[in-house]
């Protein structure tokens, strides 16, 4: 059967369009696939206008054409909603449309477009755009022709998608090529931040474009510099407690907005945001989303690598800072005797105001920031009051009306004991791991030094010590050998001094907790703390031990006219001292005589020796006495090693001594609370807590033994004197 002419053209159509649907599968590109069809209609079809147009969010743009004015290309972007929704539905023509309202439609009229055809490009059920071919000339339109065409516009939707996807396959590999060319891993954040938004404000056609950092210590993103163009959003972004992104970032993952925002994810954490904003024309894409997607892939990874990378070369310079720092503080304790160079060292390293203290808070050294020298005392006193009593280490510190500093304490220990105290102005949100290593290294130096300074002191105190001992012996060999010792101390010997013994005895509480080592050991650190009291009460004191008991030796023009003031003065401050340190026993002073000649030493030490008896067995109450004003005691005392002296004793108490060793009933005791009380009944036997019954029988068994009347004021008189012989018969010095 011949072909009619009409079929011929029909059946060659046909067969370019398979052609053509073949050959635009070979293309990588979108813009070639879009320009062979377009060349392939033109030459084919020998029409006059050829134009794709593809819909990107509620718009049409015009992708490619051929044979269309200027001013025709001009007039788009369109809005959909001013055209046909029949253009992305099925093929139109201009016989069988009725769509007189339709921008598209009036643009081809003002072209001159007399014969036109249109075929949707539609993949699946997606819809990309359509294609129209247009005749300046009335052209007839075969209606077989409908079929063949509807086919080949699902060929050119399809290549049209695969052309898209090799276009974006191939800008991931040149994205990943620019990533390796140009994101180094030993670049800084800084010079990764700089290349990536310039990279992503140039891929999204954005004039902005920037990152934000979480910080995660402050719980906000942070604007990263550089940023490309200028950022209209705020350099910090709080998150107060609000963790979804969205909030904070409204066009995070969502195109079709002027702002664009992806998250930036390593494992599972967000570390940031990629954002730009104001694209050059137009809205952001799903294509713009894209590559900032394909970005955020690579770019959190090398983002958290140089963080890590710059974390970690910070910390091995801060190490590297540390070891600096401590070879120079054991310098300072080689170089120097005292600790200002260890608090200037710690203080130049934090920024911060330091000040050492001695264990009673007094200011060893210090270097003060922005702090003067008169809020030392002011510091001092209310750490005092908190430190000592409640055990605190951190205060907020009044210094004056309108201002307070925030100050950290640590206690300066050593061999077991507490030598002073570290103070430094740093609040708590600026003490990080940095800053507590630092000053658990200073503390380790200065205790070092504390002990170092103990060591040479405890030497001077043997050397002292020893010349002491030799100074008070009954007999004072070679004077001139202990003058020139005593110079070395600053001790003029020439001086009038007061000698006076310190002595404390523990509670019965005390005594049970240990053994004698313990006791003296605990003896011995209370001498140590009575002696830094004496040292804060007076620098002049010279003090010794002897024995068990503290020698203190004080000039006597200290005492001025009044010496039972300036003693009782004292004797309270010890004990208040004692008290604060809670310390459980009671102390006694008993203050000798005044020394004229280094001869008198000796004899003024005994005196305070027998002060300390008597008020032990007399006075406990008072706690302090001077040897001058004992009374009979001070007549008695050059008697009391005379052989008459014990002769008298024995005739007048040994009976009652006897007796109550024997019947366990102790009426020597009786009757010196009895004759001290002078003769009276109730207050004896409210004295000795016995019934005034039990307290007559003891008189009578007394004066049977003594066979005396204890009413005659002359034996009254040789009973009392003969207890004060024996009291000071109680007390003999160790040479």
């Amino acid at each position: 059967m011949k072909l009619s002419k009409r079929d011929i053209l029909v059946k060659r159509i046909e067969n370019h369009l398979r052609l053509t649907s073949r050959q635009l599968v070979k293309f990588d590109t979108e813009e070639e696939t879009l320009q062979y069809l377009i060349n392939s209609f033109r030459s084919e079809l020998h029409c006059d206008f050829v134009g794709i147009f593809l819909k990107e969010e509620h718009q049409l743009f015009p992708k490619a054409i051929s044979g269309g004015s200027e001013s025709f290309t001009n007039s788009f972007p369109l809005k959909i909603s001013d055209c046909s929704n029949e253009l992305l539905i099925k093929s139109l023509t201009i016989e069988n449309s009725n769509i007189p309202d339709c921008q598209f439609s009036k643009l081809l009229m003002m072209e001159r477009i007399t014969t036109w055809f249109t075929l949707p490009l539609k993949e699946a059920n997606h819809i990309s755009g359509f294609c129209v071919i247009g005749f300046t000339t009335a052209v007839p339109l075969f209606v077989e022709m409908d079929d063949i065409f509807n086919e080949f516009s699902k060929d050119v939707a399809v290549a049209i998608s695969l052309a898209k996807g090799k276009e974006k396959q191939k800008e991931k590999i040149i994205g990943i090529e620019w990533f390796s060319q140009n994101l180094l891993i030993d670049s800084t954040i800084e010079q990764l931040v700089e290349r990536i938004v310039e990279r992503a404000a140039k891929g999204t056609k954005a004039k902005v474009a920037c990152i934000y950092l979480f910080d995660e210590k402050e719980d906000c993103f942070v604007l990263q510099s550089p940023a490309y163009g200028v950022v209209k959003q705020p350099e910090i972004i709080a998150i107060a407690d609000d963790y979804i992104l969205k909030h904070h970032f409204p066009c995070l993952e969502t195109p079709g907005g002027g702002q664009l925002t992806v998250p930036l994810v390593i494992n599972l954490k967000t570390i940031g945001v990629l954002h730009v904003e104001d694209k050059r024309k137009g809205v952001f894409t799903s294509d713009d989303f894209e590559v900032l997607e394909l970005m955020s892939t690579h770019v959190a990874s090398m983002l958290e690598n140089a963080r890590l990378y710059k974390n970690e070369k910070e910390h091995k310079q801060q190490l590297h800072s540390l070891l600096d720092y401590h070879q120079e503080l054991i310098k300072k304790t080689v170089d120097q005797e005292g600790f200002e160079g260890i608090t200037d060292a710690l203080s130049k390293l934090l920024l911060k105001s330091v000040i050492l203290f001695d264990r009673f808070l007094r200011p060893l050294s210090f270097n003060l920031m922005n702090l003067k020298e008169s809020d030392l005392q002011i510091i001092g006193k209310f750490a005092e009051k908190i430190i000592l009593n409640n055990r605190k280490n951190e205060m907020m510190i009044p210094i004056a009306n309108d201002r307070s500093e925030n100050f950290h304490f640590w206690p300066v220990n050593g061999a077991g004991d507490l030598l002073g105290y570290l103070a430094v102005n740093i609040p708590s949100d600026e003490f990080d791991d940095i800053a507590r290593i630092s000053i658990e290294l200073a503390l380790n130096v200065y205790s070092v030094q504390f002990v170092k300074q103990k060591i040479v002191l405890d030497t001077k105190e043997q050397v002292k010590d020893s010349f002491i001992n030799k100074l008070l012996a009954k007999k004072v060999e070679d004077p001139k050998s202990i003058m020139q010792y005593a110079n070395l101390f600053n001790w003029d010997l020439r001086k009038e001094y007061r000698i006076s013994v310190l002595s404390i005895i523990l509670d019965d509480d005390e005594i049970k907790k240990g053994n004698l080592l313990e006791q003296q050991a605990k003896k011995s650190s209370i001498w140590e703390r009575l002696r830094a009291s004496l040292q804060l009460f007076d620098p002049d004191f010279i003090f010794s031990n002897k024995g068990d008991d503290f020698i203190l030796f004080v000039e006597s023009a200290k005492e001025r006219k009044n010496p039972e003031k300036y003693w009782d003065t004292l004797y309270e401050y010890l004990n208040n001292r004692m008290k604060r340190e809670k310390i459980s026993g009671q102390l006694f002073i008993g203050v000798g005589g005044k020394t004229n000649d280094i001869h008198e030493y000796y004899n003024c030490y005994l005196q305070g020796l027998q002060a300390i008896h008597v008020i032990n067995q007399r006075i406990p109450r008072t706690g302090f006495a001077l040897f001058e004003k004992l009374g009979a005691y001070t007549l008695l005392y050059h008697l009391k090693n005379n052989d008459f002296a014990i002769d008298f004793i024995n005739r007048h108490l040994k009976p009652l001594l006897q007796y109550s060793d024997q019947k366990n009933v102790d009426l020597f005791q009786t009757l010196r609370v009895y004759l001290f009380q002078n003769g009276n009944l109730k207050e004896t036997a409210d004295t000795l807590f016995i019934h005034r019954s039990t307290l007559q029988y003891r008189i009578e068994k007394i004066q049977t033994l003594l066979k005396v009347d204890i009413n005659d004021s002359e034996e009254r008189l040789n009973l009392m004197m003969a207890y004060k012989l024996y009291d000071l018969q109680q007390v003999a010095p160790n040479n």
